[in-house]
């Protein structure tokens, strides 16, 4: 137990230091660097918790995709961030009123909050392990609000994706209708090329 204690305070340490260190960086690579240092500390503390599922899915996909994505994105495109934060104080005011929208709606949440962990007990037995269980919880009681996550995630990538599509006058674009119907005699060309001439 005292092992098991002392691993959760070291593991909490860092994930708060780590934390704090990825807001206050300077340097955006060294942002995300300490972000992974904070998602595997997390996942650490999920394995002390007995959550192995929530820490390999913390690890994999946050560390190996999400964290990785925003490195490799902030070093290829190399931003000026000191040119983005040159009107930071123009927008500070309606920044604080949000912030501050925000900060009363969370503390009228957490003022209303209350521990019910009334969960499905046909799914919570000692025979299943964590993701297992996590499994028929997820796919029996909560399949429709699993459903709906996934849904608005796609909606959200096709939004992204629509919103940063570059409509360029200029690029060639593929029409399928003008390929099917159109004539082999007009669409190849044979030219004979005379040894040493070009054409």
């Amino acid at each position: 137990m005292l092992i098991t204690n002392l691993f959760f305070y070291i593991f909490s340490i860092i994930t708060i230091a780590s934390a704090c260190m990825v807001i206050a960086g300077k340097n955006p690579v060294h942002s995300v660097l300490f972000l992974i240092l904070c998602f595997f500390n997390a996942a650490g503390i999920f394995l002390i918790l007995g959550a192995e599922f929530l820490a390999l899915i913390l690890v994999i996909v946050y560390v190996g995709a999400v964290a990785v994505l925003f490195l490799f994105v902030v070093m290829m495109l190399d931003v000026d961030f000191t040119r983005l934060r040159a009107g930071f104080l123009a927008y500070l005011p309606i920044g604080g009123l949000i912030g501050f929208v925000m900060f009363v709606e969370l503390v009228m949440v957490l003022g209303t909050w209350k521990l019910d962990f009334n969960l499905p007990t046909n799914v919570l037995t000692n025979e299943l392990s964590n993701t297992r269980a996590l499994g028929n919880i997820i796919y029996t009681e909560y399949i429709y609000f699993f459903q709906l996550s996934g849904l608005i995630l796609l909606v959200a990538m096709i939004g992204a994706i629509v919103l940063t599509i570059n409509h360029k006058q200029t690029a060639k674009r593929q029409n399928i209708f003008n390929q099917v119907i159109r004539d082999p005699k007009e669409s190849v060309k044979n030219i004979n090329v005379k040894p040493g001439q070009g054409i």
